[in-house]
């Protein structure tokens, strides 16, 4: 059992700190609002910092699950970043869905101090992130990997490194590229149905248990029906992660056509006021153009 730092108590990494305390690691947390990390020591029965770098100090591993890259930053740089309270040898698990810029960034400042750092970014969702089964794409040295593979077990049904530092965020990358056009292609598909006057949930049933199967399909398709998207991953984080999809498509030369065109459909869903709304709402916005 390890002495683990978790940075960041969202919809995800409230129940990803409790699988690991759970497991029976020595858990400290951070929140920028103290109140939430308080209510998790008391749930979880561990401990919590005022400052990432207190959270961090004498732990093995630190994990982080926050917002953007600034904020990133924020929490691994300066005197109260978890980098000034971590040992040399210790590893920086990045869950966070961050560009692979800031992520290369980071991985060489931990170096420089004789840290590790591997991206993790993850996938499932907030029942994913509750259940213990998201899964986790890797980046980063292959020793320091392998040190964290048994402890991301707590909250994973699976974990692969695909390579060194930013890998894990590239994969992510096409992760959230392969979303966007299949929530676009099941909107339209419920959206062809009622036009036709056909019953949606029947013809999901069929549909579901041939190709065009898949796990929005099984997941989505009755909120979606019912006209409820209030739960689920915020358009206004798919739109920040499209945009970091798009912006290394364009350094490396990728055509992502219907991801761009996804986004602006996004983008429309934010004017409808659904910024908070699951990304399944590009049903909604096809609805409202009726």
């Amino acid at each position: 059992m390890a002495k683990i730092a978790f940075l960041g108590l969202g919809v995800m990494g409230y129940p990803m700190a409790g699988h690991l305390q759970a497991a029976g690691h020595e858990v400290t947390v951070y929140n920028r609002t103290e109140a939430k990390a308080k209510a998790w020591a008391a749930e979880h029965g561990g401990q919590f910092g005022a400052t990432p770098r207190a959270a961090a100090a004498g732990a093995e591993f630190v994990m982080a699950c926050v917002g953007n890259d600034d904020d990133l930053r924020s929490v691994c740089l300066g005197a109260d970043g978890a980098f000034a309270g971590m040992g040399e040898g210790a590893v920086f698990v990045d869950h966070t869905t961050v560009s692979e810029t800031v992520t290369r960034e980071l991985h060489s400042a931990a170096e420089e101090k004789g840290m590790f750092f591997v991206d993790a970014p993850i996938s499932g969702g907030q029942a994913g992130a509750e259940n213990g089964v998201l899964s986790v794409m890797c980046g980063g040295d292959e020793a320091a990997y392998a040190r964290v593979e048994p402890v991301i077990d707590a909250y994973s049904k699976i974990c692969r490194r695909i390579g060194g530092s930013g890998a894990g965020q590239l994969a992510k990358m096409c992760n959230q590229i392969a979303i966007a056009g299949l929530v676009q292609g099941l909107s339209e598909a419920l959206h062809f149905a009622e036009k036709a006057g056909l019953d949606g949930r029947a013809v999901v049933e069929v549909i579901s248990q041939g190709a065009a199967g898949s796990w929005q399909m099984a997941n989505r398709y009755e909120t979606m029906l019912d006209d409820h998207f209030e739960h689920g991953f915020a358009v206004d984080w798919m739109r920040k992660d499209l945009g970091i999809c798009l912006d290394a498509a364009d350094a490396t030369g990728a055509s992502l056509p219907v991801t761009a065109l996804v986004d602006q459909f996004y983008k429309d869903v934010q004017k409808m006021g659904g910024g908070r709304w699951d990304t399944s709402s590009l049903f909604k916005r096809l609805r409202r153009l009726d």
